[in-house]
């Protein structure tokens, strides 16, 4: 007997269609990530490939540090606030306020790592959304 009897065939049909709330979730999720490594560990620098041109004219490809601005500071008395970024701007979480505090710089990675969970479950797609039509209207 054949493998190809033994199982089930079907016809492909790639999902390239994926929903832009799914794709903002993804994205922002991506971003939460790359937080989280930068509170475990201080000196953590991604890298990316650009293009560069030497001294000849000639171009080649050029593995470089990408730069991560922290979404959170620290304040003289140990408290933190942390926001939470969709392209430049910070998310607002409820009127006016668009940060989160936190008592000491240990519990950003917990914080971190709650919020990437809930962005995952789709708790902030109404920021998100609000996020993006903010920006819309500001470009028009």
């Amino acid at each position: 007997m054949s493998f190809l009897n033994q199982v089930e065939l079907s016809v492909y049909k790639p999902n390239t269609q994926r929903s832009p709330i799914a794709r903002r979730r993804e994205k922002l999720a991506f971003k939460l990530e790359e937080q989280l490594k930068l509170a475990i560990d201080s000196t953590y620098q991604p890298t990316k490939i650009v293009w560069n041109t030497d001294s000849d004219g000639n171009q080649h490809k050029v593995e470089q540090p990408k730069r991560i601005k922290r979404w959170w500071i620290e304040h003289t008395d140990g408290s933190v606030q942390l926001t939470v970024r969709y392209g430049s701007k910070p998310l607002e979480f409820a009127k006016g306020k668009n940060a989160i505090a936190l008592k000491r710089k240990e519990e950003v990675e917990p914080t971190l790592r709650k919020l990437k969970l809930a962005v995952l479950g789709g708790e902030l797609d109404e920021m998100l959304e609000q996020q993006i039509g903010a920006v819309k209207r500001s470009v028009k």
